[in-house]
């Protein structure tokens, strides 16, 4: 039954994604596009994905105390803004900037036979497999602690 369910939110995502252009990474870039051809329609997809995803949460927290399918729900526990965050956040931007695509988007991108969706997949996975081995270098404690 969890496989089924996450099979089915999973194309419910992926079909979201398509149906708003997200997965088309020239709409995408249009939109960072400021001097140029610039197209807000993904604001109004953010937003609207914001509109119903935040009270869907509040709703979901006050009536469940932990998820159907797992002991508690994972929530992230960090607060302070560190330079991890700050890193992170700035490659997340800089590579969908450049590629149009970002991690979720890509994926369902896969499925509608966009190749560069291929290259960003397989640089997505080399980036993770470095993160986590700098993680494990403690690279970014390191980092925090010069900040």
């Amino acid at each position: 039954m969890r496989l089924l369910l996450v099979f089915l939110i999973g194309a419910l995502f992926g079909t979201g994604i398509a149906l708003s252009g997200m997965a088309n990474p020239a709409k995408v870039l249009n939109f960072f596009d400021f001097a140029g051809s610039f197209d807000p329609s993904l604001a109004f997809v953010m937003a609207g994905a914001l509109s119903v995803a935040a009270p869907g949460y509040a709703i979901l927290f006050r009536m469940r105390e932990k998820p159907l399918f797992d002991q508690s729900f994972r929530l992230p526990k960090a607060k302070a803004i560190d330079a991890r965050l700050i890193g992170g956040s700035a490659v997340f931007g800089i590579g969908w900037g450049i590629a149009g695509f970002c991690p979720g988007a890509s994926i369902p991108a896969l499925g509608l036979g966009h190749a560069s969706a291929a290259i960003f997949v397989a640089a997505l996975l080399v980036g993770i497999l470095i993160a986590r081995r700098l993680a494990r270098a403690d690279f970014f404690a390191d980092l925090s602690r010069s900040g």
